[in-house]
């Protein structure tokens, strides 16, 4: 009872920072390996209970996603989704003792790009700077890549690149984003689950109330002014989880 109880509780929260802010791996993932799922596992099973949020917080934002810059909406799907099967793929090759020791890695890599996500966006949008369509492509399969590979960090990442390739509407950018993330991670969650790799009890739980967290927060996004105290929180926490995994 106390696991399921935890589990609803890091998955309403999940869906909602990741539909407000993004982060919501950097809660799941740990909470999985915490409750004794192994961390190949727990990644797997972490993308596949992001998935439901990701697709209730694209359809609360689904008026607003259109293409901008040089590539077509379809394009930057296609394209994505050959990333997150890519990146899964790699996923799938990587040996657990070696998954294990990259943890701790990846957790700082996640946690450092959210830290630094907002002025990295700003970076980009006040140089004004954008790529072509073919760097356009190749950036937004390498942060699919990465997504299908470990899920922490990606929609800063997809923020980044947006922006890069052309995007000025944030609500836009927004939707895109976690529409990207549902393309990706359905990819990646199919390749895993043929590999056997899906802890399908604590990932049903997860599910449900990342779902719920996901469109309670794509709603409320758009009243949220201040978002950086929830930022901190998560950077905060990412923070403690990744010295706690360097630790052990």
């Amino acid at each position: 009872m106390l696991s399921v109880v935890l589990l609803v509780i890091v998955g309403l929260l999940a869906g909602m920072v990741n539909a407000i802010a993004g982060g919501g791996t950097l809660l799941s993932f740990p909470a999985l390996v915490w409750l004794g799922v192994p961390p190949i596992m727990a990644n797997a099973t972490a993308t596949l209970t992001a998935l439901p949020g990701y697709i209730g917080s694209a359809w609360a934002y689904r008026h607003d996603i259109c293409a901008e810059g040089s590539l077509r909406l379809r394009s930057i799907i296609t394209v994505a989704a050959f990333g997150g099967l890519a990146g899964a793929g790699l996923l799938l090759v990587t040996p657990g003792e070696a998954f294990v020791g990259i943890v701790p890695w990846l957790l700082l890599t996640a946690t450092v790009l959210f830290a630094a996500g907002q002025r990295l966006v700003a970076v980009v949008r006040a140089r004004g700077l954008t790529i072509g369509p073919a760097l356009s492509a190749l950036a937004i399969f390498l942060v699919a890549g990465y997504g299908g590979y470990f899920n922490g960090g990606l929609g800063i990442m997809l923020l980044a690149v947006f922006s890069l390739v052309g995007f000025q509407n944030l609500h836009g950018m927004n939707g895109l984003k976690n529409l990207l993330s549902a393309v990706l991670s359905l990819v990646s969650v199919t390749t895993y689950a043929t590999a056997g790799l899906i802890a399908w009890e604590s990932a049903a739980v997860l599910a449900i109330s990342t779902t719920v967290g996901g469109y309670i927060g794509a709603r409320q996004a758009r009243r949220i002014r201040h978002t950086e105290y929830l930022r901190a929180l998560i950077v905060g926490i990412g923070a403690v989880l990744t010295v706690v995994f360097f630790a052990i």
